[in-house]
């Protein structure tokens, strides 16, 4: 079993870790959908919404043509996936959609395990989002004071570019080695374990790791169980 006495900090991947994207989001699509009689399910669009979202992510970091921030491949994807089930994705249309997106909120165990970890961590949010948006979702939604909230546009890069992993390292002051990323998102703990961090992968969606020497040092279901493995 890995040793976590030299973690110095926990690097908390947001979207989809902490914060329940498909329980907020599916009520604001299905209503949406509804109302243009779409033949489609909530879920299955918001799957192949959130799908096309990291083939957005993935193109914006590979052609390196400007980082477009968070928000704005969440628009693209959703433009993409609204044309591929013959929805119009006229102006109106998309801002219905996205407008769940200010009222995400965190899966419920998630402030209990953080009020546990904080006693011998630095808890901190590598996240992917805008930074404004990251402050208003941490301030209003989470209400949880983390000892850091560290963008990926200060690199101009998406998870699992290894320029977030190491300047956040950097940021915080501490070796690769001292931080341990935690998410929900294989790529992501992928991504970190190749940089030299520790990773937490929290599986609360039942999926398949990725085949790759970069494997978690960890794995759990959810924060509780987080919270138990690490102190």
């Amino acid at each position: 079993m890995t040793n976590f006495a030299t973690t110095k900090a926990l690097t908390f991947d947001l979207f989809g870790t902490i914060l329940d994207l498909g329980g907020s989001l599916t009520p604001f699509i299905a209503e949406s959908l509804d109302a243009r009689s779409a033949d489609i399910s909530a879920d299955n669009f918001w799957e192949q919404w959130r799908y096309r979202q990291r083939i957005e992510q993935y193109q914006d970091t590979i052609t390196m043509l400007g980082h477009s921030g968070y928000l704005e491949t969440v628009r693209r994807a959703l433009h993409y996936t609204l044309r591929r089930n013959g929805i119009d994705a006229s102006s109106e249309t998309v801002q219905a959609f996205m407008r769940g997106w200010q009222q995400l909120s965190p899966f419920p165990e998630v402030l209990a395990a953080l009020s546990q970890l904080q006693s011998r961590y630095q808890l901190v949010v590598l996240s992917n989002g805008d930074p404004s948006f990251l402050d208003y979702l941490v301030t209003e939604r989470v209400v949880w004071d983390f000892d850091d909230v560290i963008s990926v546009t200060s690199v101009g890069a998406f998870k699992p570019h290894p320029a977030v992993y190491r300047g956040a390292a950097g940021k915080l002051g501490l070796e690769v080695n001292e931080c341990l990323m935690v998410s929900a998102n294989s790529f992501d703990i992928m991504g970190a374990r190749a940089c030299g961090y520790k990773g937490a992968f929290v599986n609360r969606y039942e999926l398949p790791y990725e085949d790759t020497p970069y494997q978690p040092d960890v794995t759990v279901r959810d924060f509780t169980t987080l919270a138990d493995a690490l102190l």
